[in-house]
């Protein structure tokens, strides 16, 4: 979807509920100075326009046993089997991030392993058969910023029709 301009009360919904999903709608209506309801239109309608994917609880993967988190550059033998591949990768539950990139790469993925010995297993078991021609393996040590965008940089000046339209059905 297209940039979307926000004007004040939505990116003050969005800080809001990006801090903390389980905000309950009344203490966002408090803090905005709006009723509940308009804060209800407002979501539902950031929701419909694609802005909000949901929300979801947050699983740290080295508390449950995934001690590995690797991103693998992949560079594909055929790059017309783009779409076929990126089906398998949906397959492989260890993977949880795959991105068409631009630079050295065709695609690059993050991964959570077990330990090093089943990143390894991952890789020749389950993405050399995708028919790699080679990969690249980067294994971090630690995610020293892990953070949604940030709201603060977004400006105020202007508004698109649907925002505005947002302003118009949420004070009614």
């Amino acid at each position: 979807m297209a940039n979307q301009k926000l004007d004040k009360l939505d990116k003050q919904i969005l800080k809001l509920i990006a801090d903390d999903a389980r905000i309950p709608f009344l203490e966002v209506a408090r803090a905005c100075n709006v009723s509940g309801a308009a804060i209800h239109q407002r979501i539902q309608k950031l929701t419909n326009i694609g802005i909000l994917k949901g929300s979801q609880f947050i699983i740290d993967p080295e508390k449950i046993g995934y001690e590995t988190c690797a991103f693998i550059g992949l560079n594909l033998k055929n790059p017309e089997s783009f779409d076929k591949v990126v089906a398998k990768l949906k397959e492989i539950p260890e993977v949880v991030e795959c991105h068409y990139t631009t630079g050295n790469y065709d695609l690059f993925i993050k991964i959570y392993a077990l330990n090093n010995h089943h990143l390894l297993n991952i890789i020749h078991d389950k993405l050399q058969p995708l028919g790699l021609a080679r990969s690249e393996s980067i294994i971090s040590f630690h995610a020293a910023i892990d953070r949604q965008v940030s709201m603060n940089e977004l400006s105020e000046d202007s508004e698109t029709s649907e925002t505005s339209e947002l302003s118009e059905n949420s004070e009614n």
